[in-house]
């Protein structure tokens, strides 16, 4: 016997709810995939252009040189953005669904990746400063904060897909979790630029020390 429209309603009451939050996080994947490709544009054209009409060998390798703090800064977004997007996307390909809160926490996420590149646009435009620098780390620890609250978020409230396994989900908020402290940790090395940039190589010693933060909790649980 095939079920009326009020049946199936009553059968399943949270389909409708259900559907709707799968419908949320197609728009939201959608929204995601237009932030990111404005972003790449944006990087794009913070490429620096030659004020000379004509060139030779001497003007291009004197604007590359004056110029080389440019490439550096649009080179470090590039690499940024490319390195948040397949992060996303693996995190997106992760959830079934989505809810209003995630939603949020999502979009705040992509709200502070521009307010990062934003602040690495004013390191381009200006002479690099610890100010500059401290910046830089501040807003990558944003990025990362909303991130590893958005994917706790999921777990906590059984967004993710039935195939996803518990060890590999806490595997990656570990790998998170671990990008917002590795950027804060660059903060107070603002002032000597060699070590500002070796602090970030820290992050896979983070990825340890979450690792193992993880393990003793559940082990004394």
């Amino acid at each position: 016997m095939v079920l009326s429209d009020q049946g199936r309603r009553e059968a399943n009451p949270d389909e409708p709810k259900n559907r709707r939050s799968v419908l949320q996080l197609s728009r939201l994947e959608t929204l995601t995939d237009v932030i990111y490709a404005i972003v790449l544009w944006r990087t794009f054209t913070l490429l620096p252009m030659p004020a000379q009409e004509h060139w030779g060998v001497n003007e291009m390798q004197g604007f590359f040189q004056d110029e080389l703090t440019a490439f550096v800064g649009v080179a470090i977004g590039l690499a940024f953005t490319i390195i948040y997007w397949i992060q996303n996307n693996a995190l997106m390909g992760d959830l079934e669904r989505t809810d209003t809160r995630h939603t949020i926490l999502s979009i705040v996420q992509l709200f502070f990746l521009l307010v990062f590149l934003r602040v690495i646009a004013i390191g381009v435009a200006l002479e690099p400063s610890p100010a500059n620098r401290a910046m830089e780390g501040a807003a990558a620890a944003m990025v990362g904060i909303s991130a590893a609250w958005a994917w706790s978020y999921a777990i906590k409230h059984g967004l993710l897909a039935s195939d996803v396994s518990d060890d590999d989900a806490l595997a990656k908020r570990d790998r998170i979790t671990a990008e917002p402290l590795t950027a804060l940790f660059t903060i107070p090395f603002s002032f000597f630029p060699i070590l500002w940039e070796l602090t970030w190589f820290s992050y896979p010693a983070m990825i340890r020390l979450m690792r193992r933060r993880r393990v003793r909790k559940a082990e004394t649980a």
